[in-house]
């Protein structure tokens, strides 16, 4: 009656139209059957079966199933592991703690992507597949030419890449995120995130299971309990309003049309 339940979008309006407009380009560069009928990969031993000891083979084997999950040919990614100093705890002006050395990085010669990764992810099993997959994100965005790089939003989209491809939960329950690393979105004075934050993995993972008809997917309890909020959120908001300017369903069929 007074609408005092009405459900909200987990993200302001800003966030919620770029992670729709980037999911109707990502819907353009891709198969839309990628976000509407791959299988989500989950932290379970039918998506990653083999043995883990930390062992640079063993990384190898994870780094090549999340190749595949990616569709990133893995004979043209080369991985490299490395010590990162972190020794050093930087502050920005306003006292907020500064990144360390990343986690993963990426680059790509010739036809070849190198992964880097720090040796001191090897212990955390979902950063490690989300790390790898951020970074093979790279290489679908700039190794494939479809960004150049020195876009404003090039490390969002390569996250919301990696929830487009059904890792988004590897991510989402390890966001890179930093109060320091923000900057203004475009045209605004509001905040921009470098990464995708715990709500806008919320709302754009929450499109997966509306665009396939999950009112309550199984598979959300794999999701640490903050972005299983934001996630609820999201699709208690998607299914009760349609509001939403991406609607994969639609481009599939005019892609099939």
């Amino acid at each position: 009656m007074f609408g005092w339940f009405q459900p909200t979008c987990p993200v302001d309006a800003t966030a919620k139209r770029w992670i729709e407009e980037r999911l109707n380009w990502l819907a353009r560069e891709f198969p839309t059957n990628v976000f509407t009928e791959k299988p989500l990969i989950l932290p379970t031993a039918e998506f990653f079966p083999d043995a883990f000891d930390g062992s640079h083979q063993s990384l190898r084997t994870m780094l090549d199933r999340v190749c595949g999950y990616m569709d990133v040919e893995p004979s043209r990614v080369e991985l490299r592991t490395h010590q990162a100093n972190r020794n050093l705890w930087l502050v920005n002006d306003a006292g907020k703690p500064l990144p360390g050395a990343p986690a993963g990085t990426y680059e790509q010669y010739a036809h070849r992507f190198i992964i880097r990764l720090d040796e001191a992810e090897i212990d955390d099993l979902i950063g490690l597949v989300g790390t790898f997959a951020h970074e093979l994100a790279h290489a679908k965005l700039l190794g494939e030419r479809r960004l150049r790089g020195d876009e404003f939003d090039n490390e969002l989209l390569t996250d919301l890449t990696v929830v487009f491809h059904g890792l988004g939960i590897f991510l989402a329950n390890s966001p890179r995120h930093w109060d320091s690393q923000f900057s203004k979105w475009p045209g605004t004075e509001l905040k921009k995130p470098e990464y995708m934050t715990s709500p806008m993995f919320g709302y754009s993972i929450a499109h997966i299971a509306w665009s396939r008809g999950e009112r309550s997917p199984e598979w959300a309890r794999y999701l640490h309990p903050s972005a299983r909020t934001n996630f609820k959120q999201g699709l208690g908001f998607l299914w009760k309003t349609r509001d939403t300017t991406f609607n994969p369903l639609r481009l599939a069929k005019a892609e099939n049309d």
